[in-house]
């Protein structure tokens, strides 16, 4: 399977080669976020018309600018390699653009395939096909399964939601029936090493086995939350915009090992604001509460400070103190966490033992 998977640049080499040899290209794309029957009927009867089928998968980003900000539901590292499985595919890759021009530019495909829904006439890349002396496809759908009504179908059975459709977007407006645990992570020092006021990106380094432990916890089904204090945005030492700049890293190199944040929820505010969201108060707890509907009881929280800890028991979470950033050695709050451990991997071996135990 992995062996299918390329990027744009390589495929663009060996369609050339193809060519060379007399083989007959074929291209489509898609988002593929939920893959479902009538995805698999059209790709089976695009791989019938040319010796070698290549798929283009839109990234996270492009699909987020037309299908709006809940889109996609399955990431783009998932769904290459969905898509990458189907026997009925040769070869696969992502791309940013909403539209296939540079993708039909660079691979010259004999035929450009879509679905049936289009028309010819209505292609934007059509004239781009035709003008090096490729050709059009359309394969009629006969399974009309539609993606956007396996959402709606999935939010009325899961959630006390509807899925809303407007102005040609679409997004799940949701709350889940079933109640979900958490994982609740510190950032600085816990998740990535401790920088004074880290504002800048090229300064974000994750500490080891940080992002295997995340993972882990999102294999066993929390919800990843981050929860930071941020006083420098209040002090003045940088902007929420450098915050957020950050973040985009720590998302970007965490999303590299199939790690899905659910919420990031900070406090901007100095210590001396007395504001309800700087640890250890309890409203940026609450809110993901509400915006998830978490079981807070089998929840945990994870960091460096006492000020994490003491957010964990108010809320009546499990708490663990890594060995990592401050250590636990600031001193702030007393009282003992409910366990230690030397990163975020051995945090989630420890929930993981306790959930066996429970068992």
């Amino acid at each position: 399977m992995q062996d299918k998977i390329k990027t744009r640049d390589e495929l663009q080499v060996l369609c050339k080669e193809w060519r060379e040899a007399g083989k007959k290209i074929g291209f489509t794309s898609g988002a593929f976020d939920i893959l479902h029957a009538g995805h698999v009927d059209y790709l089976e009867k695009a791989k019938t018309m040319c010796d070698i089928l290549v798929v283009g998968v839109n990234t996270d980003a492009s699909i987020k600018k037309y299908k709006g900000p809940d889109r996609p539901i399955v990431s783009e590292s998932h769904r290459i390699q969905v898509v990458a499985a189907l026997e009925s595919i040769d070869y696969v890759f992502t791309f940013e653009e909403r539209r296939n021009q540079k993708n039909i530019e660079a691979l010259k495909p004999h035929y450009y395939i879509k679905a049936g829904d289009y028309s010819t006439d209505t292609l934007t890349s059509k004239e781009i096909v035709e003008k090096y002396g490729g050709e059009v496809r359309l394969i009629p759908i006969k399974q009309d399964v539609s993606t956007t009504e396996l959402l709606e179908k999935m939010s009325s059975s899961n959630s006390q939601s509807k899925y809303i459709k407007e102005e040609g977007t679409g997004h799940l407006e949701s709350k889940s029936v079933k109640q979900s645990h958490a994982a609740f992570l510190d950032r600085d020092g816990t998740i990535n090493k401790e920088v004074h006021y880290l504002h800048e990106p090229d300064k974000y380094e994750l500490y080891p086995n940080s992002a295997e432990g995340i993972k882990k916890f999102q294999d066993m089904g929390y919800k990843i939350i981050v929860i930071t204090n941020q006083p420098g945005i209040g002090m003045g030492y940088f902007s929420k915009e450098d915050f957020y700049r950050v973040n985009r890293e720590m998302l970007k190199q965490l999303s590299q090992f199939g790690i899905l944040v659910d919420k990031i929820y900070f406090c901007p505010h100095s210590k001396s604001e007395q504001c309800d969201c700087r640890k250890p108060g309890q409203a940026l707890i609450q809110r993901g509460k509400d915006e998830l509907n978490l079981d807070l009881s089998r929840s945990v929280i994870i960091g460096d400070k006492t000020g994490d800890m003491e957010t964990g028991k108010q809320a009546g979470m499990k708490t663990i103190l890594v060995r990592t950033g401050f250590k636990g050695e600031d001193g702030e709050f007393p009282g003992e966490p409910d366990a230690w451990a030397d990163d975020l991997l051995m945090a989630a071996e420890i929930i993981l033992s306790l959930e066996r135990r429970s068992m």
